[in-house]
């Protein structure tokens, strides 16, 4: 009888599971763009495995950062924006929006060209053409599918994630130096590895990622025909438990694969002396001599993949960030009539960002600036947030934790200290 009850409730308990996950597995995806695997490929070309503890070490920490950001939109039924200017100067909120649009634009921009270069290496032709097409994909999905079905579309393409584990078990990998990199922290005080650093960081915890897992769980909250939580102290448990556990998957999900990454160019492009990895298209053409053509298809479909998850999320973000500047009706889960300015800012965000490929601008620099703007912007959305999380004219009687705020606080100085470091050194 135990046996059969075990048999009975298990399919159950894993179908309460996976419906629980959405805006926090979403999040922890999207953070594996294009430009997020040029990243880690160039960390594991340039310095092998030697830092791949940074993903152990950045887990609490964009873990206790997003789990604040979507605390704060389900408890107080608003955008990170929407609360900024509320009970904020309203200046905080623009001077985020302008550099937020900024540094989205230019990192969808490289991601749709990052996409168009990887199927022009699979099946040839002209990837400008590609990332153009693709932009347009991007945006037709957000203004014109349904927003249930979208959310279900955005689950399922967080599978091409795993791409990037299936390329680690092809390779051959010392796992005796792979797991030392992981366990042992190595850095030295030079501009290299603090560029690497805020890399690393800049790619892991984003400020798009703060305002779009916000803006979800508001839209999940109104999905669900729920009040906002300060609201519903009956559903404030059960729905911050949901966001907790979705929260740390996502978040672990996305270190995962980024390690996989890591390993992946350690074990082939920085052991066969390939260590100037400028583009994730690069890296996957990398890969192609040295571990064969299995790994490098593989690596190029992935980033396809992760590019059509990464698209939504960073313009969903942006067009988050400035409707609810202007008091502009918002939500991917409203209909194009009801909220047109929102979904203008999408599509301009989308397919006007294909000019950074088409204008011949250097993608490499254009990534290390918008970096750095990420990294800049960052510290002072985090206090901003930590602020927020604590006002009770905000969050009421569900102020974040404790350990969520001093493992956020602890996460600007580390941005900020990363970020000047990268600069003077």
């Amino acid at each position: 009888m135990v046996s059969s009850s075990i048999e009975n409730t298990s399919p159950k308990r894993n179908a309460s599971f996976l419906r629980a996950l959405g805006p926090g597995l979403i999040t922890g995806a999207a953070d594996d763009d294009p430009s997020g695997i040029a990243t880690y490929s160039q960390v594991g070309a340039q310095f092998g495995f030697t830092l791949g503890w940074t993903m152990l070490f950045s887990y609490p920490l964009m873990t206790a950062v997003q789990g604040l950001s979507a605390g704060i939109g389900a408890v107080s039924g608003k955008g990170l924006a929407k609360n900024l200017k509320l009970h904020y100067h309203r200046w905080f909120a623009y001077g985020a929006m302008v550099l937020l649009f900024i540094a989205n634009f230019i990192n969808i921009g490289a991601d749709l060209a990052a996409m168009g270069a990887a199927l022009r290496l699979l099946v040839g032709g002209p990837e400008v053409v590609y990332a153009l097409l693709f932009g347009i994909l991007c945006a037709t999905i957000q203004v014109f599918v349904p927003y249930p079905a979208y959310v279900n579309v955005l689950k399922w393409l967080t599978l091409s994630l795993f791409a990037y584990v299936a390329v680690v078990l092809v390779a051959e990998v010392p796992w005796g130096e792979a797991l030392g990199g992981l366990l042992v922290p190595k850095f030295e005080l030079n501009g290299d590895h603090f560029t690497a650093i805020v890399a690393i960081l800049g790619t892991t915890i984003s400020p798009y990622l703060f305002f779009w897992q916000a803006g979800e769980e508001v839209e999940e909250l109104r999905n669900r025909k729920l009040a906002r939580l300060r609201r519903n102290p009956e559903a404030a448990g059960p729905e911050l438990g949901r966001i907790r556990m979705d929260t740390m998957v996502g978040m672990g999900f996305s270190n995962i694969v980024a390690l996989c990454i890591i390993v992946a160019a350690g074990a082939t492009l920085h052991a066969n002396g390939e260590t100037d990895i400028e583009t994730s298209a690069q890296a996957a053409a990398a890969l192609k001599p040295v571990a064969g053509n299995f790994a490098f298809a593989i690596f190029a479909a992935g980033i396809i993949g992760t590019g059509l998850l990464a698209v939504p999320v960073l313009a969903g973000s942006a067009a988050y960030a400035v409707a609810e500047c202007f008091g502009w009706p918002e939500g991917l889960d409203k209909k194009l009539k009801d909220a047109k300015a929102f979904y203008a800012t999408v599509v301009i965000a989308t397919i006007g960002s294909v000019a950074v490929t088409m204008l011949g601008l250097d993608p490499i620099r254009a990534l290390f600036w918008s970096a750095v703007v990420n990294g800049v912007l960052a510290t002072p959305i985090i206090i901003l947030m930590v602020l927020m999380a604590r006002n009770p004219a905000i969050m009421g009687d569900l102020k974040a934790p404790p350990w969520m705020v001093y493992i956020s606080a602890f996460t600007a100085m580390a941005m900020a200290v990363s970020t000047l470091g990268m600069l003077l050194l």
